[in-house]
C-alpha cells in the first residue's frame, strides 16, 4: 500500500518525548486543527512521516503560529501528507468546508467560463473590483513548508519554460523579485517581503530566491511561482466584471496545465481531493472568487453574519467588503464561482432595500 512505503519517523531519528510530553498546547486556538485535535489524534499521528520527511508537528505548526478563529490552521508538506495524514485531514476538511472526503465521490472541474450566467451586469455604485485566483501544486515535489533549495530552483525553471511557450499566443514578460522592484521603482511601488507569519512557518525561506512574477502583457492575469504554492493565477479588474477575470483564469489554467504535463511536470490530482495544494483551505479547485463592494447599510445590520452563512460567503471588511466562497472543494470551479455572484446580487438588493429603510425578509434565502 501507499502508506506502508512511507518511512517511520523512527528513521530519522527525532529526539523528543512521549506523545503525551510533546503535546502542544491549544488554549485560545480557535483553528479548525485545534478542533479536531485531541491527544489521541496527535498520538496516531505522532510516528510517522512521508518520504520527503514531513512529520505531524510540521503539518500543525502553522496553527500554532497563528491560532486566528479564520484560519484552517494546518498546511501539507508534501502531496503523500493528504494520504499518510488522512485521517487528521479528512476531518479539517469537514471542518472548514462543511464536506465530508468519501473515496469514492470524485472532486468535479469545470472550466467551461461559458457556464458562468451573469457576473458581468453589476451595479458600479456597489461593486467595485474583483479578483479570481486559482493555486496548483507540482506532482513529486515537496510544497512551500518543505520545500529544498534546489527543488524550489528546479520548480522555477519549469516554470519558465512553459511561461515561454504561453507567452507565445499570449504575450507576457517573467519578473524575479529584484527586476520586478527594479521595473516598479519608477512607479514608487516596491514589492514589499512577505509577512513575518509566513517567514515563521517556512513557506518565504531563502526569500526572495526563485520566487518570479509573469504578468501578460494586457495586464489581465499574474501568474506567481513558488509563493504560497508552486503556481498561482491571478485575474484582478478594477471593475466587477468577475466573468472576464474568471475566464481569464480557465483559459489560461487550461494552457498551463498541458504545458507543464508536457514538460512531464503535472500538477497533483488525487481523484477524491480534487487538485492537491500545501492548504486544506484551498484544496478541491484551488479557486477563490472575490468581488470588493460598498455595503454600508448592510455591514452595520445584526442578521450580517447569519446572510453570510446562508451564502456560504467569507467577508473580509476594509474601507470597503471583499467577498467570496469559503469552500472550494465539492462543487465546481463554475459553480462556485456562481455561488459568489448570486450571493453579491442578493447582498446589493438587501443594501437597496436597507437605503429605503424597507424590509427584505422576502429576500432571504433558505438555510444551506
Amino acid at each position: 500500500t501507499i502508506v506502508g512505503s512511507y518511512h517511520n519517523s523512527s528513521k530519522l531519528k527525532l529526539k523528543r518525548g512521549s506523545p503525551r510530553e510533546e503535546f502542544p498546547c491549544l488554549d485560545g486556538n480557535y483553528t479548525c486543527m485545534a478542533q479536531v485535535l485531541d491527544l489521541h489524534m496527535y498520538t496516531r499521528q505522532f510516528n510517522r512521516a512521508t518520504e520527503s520527511g514531513v512529520i505531524f508537528d510540521d503539518i500543525i505548526r502553522p496553527g500554532l503560529e497563528d491560532p486566528g478563529p479564520l484560519a484552517v490552521g494546518c498546511l501539507a508538506g508534501d502531496a503523500q501528507s493528504y494520504i499518510l495524514f488522512c485521517t487528521f485531514f479528512d476531518r479539517v476538511i469537514e471542518a472548514y468546508h462543511s464536506y465530508k472526503v468519501v473515496p469514492h465521490v470524485i472532486q468535479q472541474s469545470d472550466l467551461n467560463y461559458d457556464n458562468l450566467k451573469g457576473g458581468d451586469d453589476f451595479d458600479h455604485i456597489y461593486a467595485v473590483s474583483c479578483e479570481v485566483s486559482v493555486v496548483r501544486c507540482v506532482e513529486d515535489y515537496c510544497f512551500p513548508t518543505h520545500i529544498s533549495r534546489g527543488e524550489r530552483r528546479e520548480l522555477l525553471t519549469v516554470a519558465k519554460e512553459a511561461l515561454a511557450q504561453l507567452s507565445e499566443e499570449f504575450p507576457g514578460k517573467l519578473y524575479s523579485m529584484d527586476e520586478l522592484n527594479e521595473e516598479m521603482k519608477d512607479k514608487g511601488i516596491i514589492m514589499d517581503a512577505p509577512p513575518p507569519s509566513l517567514m515563521k512557518i517556512g513557506v518565504s525561506r531563502d526569500w526572495p530566491d526563485a520566487r518570479a512574477l509573469w504578468v501578460s502583457e494586457d495586464g489581465t492575469l499574474a501568474i506567481w511561482i513558488n509563493m504560497e504554492d508552486h503556481v498561482r493565477l491571478v485575474s484582478s479588474r478594477n471593475d466587477a466584471n468577475v466573468q472576464e477575470a474568471f475566464a481569464a483564469v480557465c483559459v489560461n489554467l487550461v494552457k498551463l496545465e498541458a504545458l507543464y504535463k508536457k514538460l512531464r511536470r503535472p500538477f497533483v490530482w488525487k481523484p477524491h481531493l480534487g487538485w492537491v495544494v500545501s492548504s486544506p483551505a484551498e484544496l478541491g479547485t484551488g479557486m477563490k472568487a472575490s468581488i470588493t463592494v460598498r455595503l454600508p447599510h448592510l455591514a452595520a445590520h445584526s442578521r450580517l453574519r447569519g446572510l453570510l452563512s446562508r451564502l456560504r460567503l467569507r467577508m473580509e471588511a476594509t474601507d470597503v467588503y471583499k467577498l467570496s466562497n469559503v469552500e472550494s472543494i465539492g462543487l465546481t470551479e463554475v459553480e462556485l464561482t456562481q455561488q459568489v455572484v448570486d450571493g453579491v446580487k442578493l447582498l446589493v438588493r438587501i443594501e437597496k432595500r436597507l437605503e429605503q429603510d424597507d424590509c427584505f425578509d422576502d429576500l432571504l434565502p433558505a438555510q444551506k
